[in-house]
């Protein structure tokens, strides 16, 4: 198709998708664990990214109350996904898993994107909200959630209970 393209750096690590479902799609990923190097990746290719399109004269559209307006209704406000794949076969056996998920202000897919189903334990793990957060909140709440589903991971694996684990919260409004 017209207008569609992707660049990214010599290590693919970092990659900026134009037109595929959002105008513009910026990507930070590595192998390995490292979210504060992936997003410090993130926060600087971005402000590289949008230098260039300030000095063409453009901007990104962004509201104050609404945050940055995108293709799809479900990213706005920041816009940011960060996501970990991370292999919880046990974790996500529990019945309370999808809770757990809901309080702790997470979402699950599988490694394939949307709509797909994990394959042997393994998720995508990544923040449920876009808008009313910060960028460094939301990438926290990942760093924090999928800290706390690794500890139940290996608890379960020990034979252990994980009650004491489980995040208290309310899902009712969720």
């Amino acid at each position: 198709p017209d207008a569609r393209g992707i660049w990214h750096n010599m290590n693919k690590t970092f990659l900026v998708w134009v037109n595929e479902e959002d105008h513009t799609r910026v990507i930070s990923m590595e192998k390995g664990g490292n979210m504060q190097r992936v997003f410090q990746r993130f926060c600087t290719g971005l402000k590289e990214v949008e230098k260039q399109i300030n000095d063409k004269g453009w901007e990104f559209m962004w509201n104050e109350h609404l945050g940055y307006v995108l293709t799809c209704p479900s990213n706005l406000g920041t816009g940011l996904r960060a996501g970990v794949h991370v292999k919880i076969p046990r974790v996500s056996k529990d019945p309370r898993f999808e809770n757990i998920l809901k309080v702790l202000r997470l979402q699950k897919r599988g490694t394939g994107g949307v709509d797909t189903a994990a394959v042997g334990g393994t998720f995508d793990i990544s923040n449920a909200d876009r808008l009313g957060k910060s960028e460094v909140q939301l990438v926290q709440i990942v760093i924090d959630g999928v800290d706390l589903l690794v500890r139940m991971e290996k608890e379960l694996e020990r034979g252990r209970s994980i009650d004491k684990l489980i995040p208290k919260g309310d899902t009712r409004g969720l």
